[in-house]
């Protein structure tokens, strides 16, 4: 995976739509570190190098 652009904004725009979980590439991972902790709080983010990293986040099955 590539890095992406826009990581502050992309992560601000999630939070606003009451978005909790993202999958970003692993490259971008000091990016999403540089972001304030209250602007990070409560997000749940999973780093990924390949699309076997993401698939089964975005397949598995859901409980309650």
């Amino acid at each position: 995976m590539f890095p992406v652009g826009g990581i502050r904004e992309k992560v601000i725009a999630a939070r606003r739509a009451g978005i909790r979980e993202l999958i970003l590439p692993v490259d971008n991972k000091g990016d999403f570190e540089d972001i304030p902790d209250h602007v990070r709080e409560g997000f749940k983010v999973h780093f990924a190098t390949t699309f076997d990293d993401v698939a089964p986040l975005l397949f598995a099955k859901r409980r309650g």
